[in-house]
């Protein structure tokens, strides 16, 4: 299984668990669940909480969906990267963390890829997402 911390994006960062053929999708699923969990952050937090520092907050979205991969841009600027409707919806998933209260959210796509039990926390409308 291919892990690759792709971009850093001012305090945000773009992750991608690559589902190659003839991998099993669901322990992939599991596996990124599992690094979401940030066990080693409540620790750290927990550590700081005696010293009176600050919280720290991470939002985390799991999603799976299909990307287009490779260098992008011009002749003097080239960024690999991935680009597409799944990195957008992961995007826009995630902005819904801070509305919610939670700091973990999961598509229904990813979901039904890893077959975990998860509370439903509904429908929303995203913007520039067309509903299904």
């Amino acid at each position: 299984m291919a892990v690759e911390v792709l971009k850093f994006i001012g305090n945000a960062m773009l992750v991608i668990f690559a589902l190659v053929d003839g991998a099993d999708r669901a322990e992939i699923a599991a596996r990124a669940l599992a690094a979401a969990a940030r066990t080693a952050l409540a620790a750290v937090n927990e550590a700081g909480a005696a010293s009176g520092a600050l919280e720290i907050r991470c939002d985390i979205t799991l999603h799976v969906g299909d990307v287009h991969y490779g260098n992008i841009g011009g002749e003097s600027r080239l960024d690999f990267t991935v680009i597409g409707p799944a990195v957008n919806l992961a995007s826009r998933i995630e902005s819904l963390c801070g509305q919610l209260g939670k700091d973990l959210l999961l598509s229904a796509d990813f979901v039904t890829e890893s077959g975990i039990q998860c509370t439903l926390l509904g429908s929303f409308a995203l913007k520039g997402i067309a509903a299904e």
